[in-house]
Order: structure tokens, then sequence, then C-alpha cells
């Protein structure tokens, strides 16, 4: 059996895209290219996932109950991140929706750095450097990332939030 040498950021983005893509008859290459991610690399995270008790052992369903407790309860421990420098760049958090209808922010904005972004905000460091580039394609994986970040740096209101959200997403399709 293969060893799991701990979960890595783009583990989540992968498991993400499976649930956005919403069936279960891809391939890993289609993933590899939507994702920007090497072939052997979305191998490498569907074992880890399947080792973590994340995905099913077809390595093609997301656990969503499992997915879920990850997230909302280790994600901000496991991938923590920081506000940073202000840049151009993709609106992420609670900049972006669903968060966003439920929040006024006010001038606190979080961005993904990118020169194609039309927002200027605190950056946010992705969880893997592709995503400002591949979100705009797919507006269910947009909306997970930006909860999922919610959940990274968010307060305890937004984090709130976001749980509902995930789960509107993640449970009722």
């Amino acid at each position: 059996m293969k060893k799991h040498n701990g979960m890595r950021p783009q583990d989540i983005v992968v498991l993400l895209k499976i649930i956005a893509l919403k069936h279960d008859d891809w391939y890993n290459s289609d993933l590899a290219q939507s994702l920007k991610i090497s072939p052997s690399e979305i191998s490498e995270v569907l074992n880890r996932c399947k080792i973590a008790g994340l995905i099913d052992t077809k390595k093609r369903k997301v656990n969503i109950n499992s997915f879920m407790e990850f997230l909302i309860y280790g994600l901000r421990y496991v991938f923590p991140t920081q506000p940073g420098a202000i840049v151009k760049g993709i609106p992420t958090a609670h900049s972006a929706s669903p968060i966003k209808e439920h929040i006024s922010s006010g001038s606190d904005i979080y961005v993904w750095s990118s020169a194609k972004g039309t927002h200027r905000g605190q950056s946010i460091e992705p969880l893997f450097k592709s995503i400002p580039q591949i979100v705009q394609d797919d507006i269910l994986f947009y909306e997970l990332l930006a909860i999922v970040d919610t959940i990274r740096v968010g307060r305890v209101r937004e984090i709130n939030i976001a749980k509902t959200e995930l789960e509107k997403r993640l449970k009722h399709g």
C-alpha cells in the first residue's frame, strides 16, 4: 500500500473540480488539462485522497461528508493564509460570489493576484498557482474555491456563511 505523506493544496483543488464536474465519467487527463496540473500529479492526488478517505476506492466520487468535515474543521490549520499586499486580481473569499451577497465587506477586498484581474485588493495565496487562470471557465468551481478561501481567511460570521454555502453546493447538488 502506498504511503500517505500528507495532504497538499492541489488535493483540495482537484476534489473541488471533481465535484464541480457533477459526473464521474471524467479522465485524469481531463482534470490535468483543465487544472494545469500534470497527469502524474493528478494520479498522486487521487492516491493521497483515497488513503485519506476523501474519495472512494475507485477514485471517482468524492466522499462529501468526509471532505466537508476536513474543509470546515481542518483546512484553515493545514493550509492557512494571510492577506498580503494590495494587487490587481480576481476576487476571492468574501469578495466573490456567493459570500459577497451576504456581507458588506466595505474596503476589505481579497483577490488572487492576476494581470487579468479587474479588482484591486489584498492578495490571498491561492491553493494552487493555476487557479487565477482557470476559474473563469467554471462558475461552480470558482464559487467552491471562494467559499474555501473564506474558510481559510474569514472571521467567524464569514466562516459560518461559507459553511452554509458549502453545504448547499456539496450536499444538495
